[in-house]
């Protein structure tokens, strides 16, 4: 009579056990319903995997949920360089937002464990999470120069090989297309190429030559488009202006590689002094000390 009750006890436990293993793996199968597999199929239908995918699927929902808080400043503003910078990534302004929020949280973080690490301060962490929050803003900023850099440095060669075909006989739109066809990849020719896909498509001339303006926004480049403009509304030869232009822009480049050579040396007087010159001087000068004080 006395084993009965602790059977019993056995069999409530056994009971109780198999429920809450069969309420854990229910909440862990409506989880996997309700978010996992959703997320699963998004970033299977946007071909995305691995940690990319998940990293960019945050982004893109933390971008929905800034959408609503965002200032319109702030949005042209960052719109505005991501366009220049040629759009890295497909970012839009609020995904840019995730990612200096992304970049303020993860910097917090990285600040609490080296205070932690070396016992300092706690505090600290809020300078290290202040330059994760302006990280993208720098990186954002060296994309665009680096694609002013590359623009630079094929605008020349295109703009001789349109100068050219357009001597040769060809239209604009044919001269452009000999561009796209043999110039040298880049985001360069990637705009000529956005340029006549317009231009096919029935824009006018001078409105797809000003949103290119827009979209690079480099000095050489506004330059030399509003020369076709005005010659498009002058009713000048392209040629001849494709020529000036051309003359121009090597001109140009030529001056800027002096200027650069010509502060070369300027620029090399700081690591001269603090670098080459003490170790000339301890070379020098150490044997004739080492002499004196023996």
């Amino acid at each position: 009579m006395q084993e009965i009750p602790s059977i019993l006890i056995s069999i409530a436990y056994l009971v109780a056990a198999l429920a809450t293993a069969a309420a854990v793996w229910l909440f862990i199968y409506w989880v996997y319903r309700s978010y996992l597999q959703k997320l699963s199929d998004e970033m299977r239908n946007e071909s995305l995997g691995g940690m990319k995918g998940a990293s960019s699927l945050i982004i893109r929902r933390l971008g929905v949920i800034n959408r609503r808080y965002m200032r319109p400043n702030y949005e042209n503003s960052i719109r505005r360089q991501l366009v220049r910078a040629g759009e890295p990534g497909d970012y839009h302004p609020e995904e840019f937002m995730a990612l200096q929020e992304i970049g303020l949280v993860v910097g917090v973080l990285f600040g609490l464990f080296g205070a932690n690490a070396f016992e300092a301060n706690l505090l600290w962490a809020v300078p290290v999470g202040l330059i994760g929050l302006w990280y993208p803003k720098i990186w954002l900023r060296d994309q665009v120069k680096k694609r002013h850099l590359l623009i630079s440095r094929a605008l020349p060669y295109d703009l001789d090989l349109l100068t050219l075909s357009v001597e040769a006989g060809l239209d604009f739109t044919g001269a452009l297309a000999k561009v796209v066809e043999k110039g040298k990849p880049g985001p360069l020719r990637d705009e000529f190429n956005l340029v006549l896909k317009q231009l096919k498509m029935g824009k006018g001339r001078e409105e797809s030559l000003k949103s290119m303006v827009y979209r690079i926004d480099l000095p050489a480049v506004t330059q030399f488009i509003s020369a076709l403009i005005q010659a498009d509304r002058m009713g000048t030869s392209l040629g001849k202006v494709l020529r000036i232009q051309s003359t121009q822009l090597r001109f140009d480049r030529t001056q800027r590689a002096e200027k650069l050579a010509n502060e070369a040396p300027v620029k090399m007087l700081f690591p001269l002094i603090a670098c080459i010159f003490p170790m000339v001087f301890l070379v020098l000068f150490s044997p004739i000390v080492y002499a004196l004080m023996n």
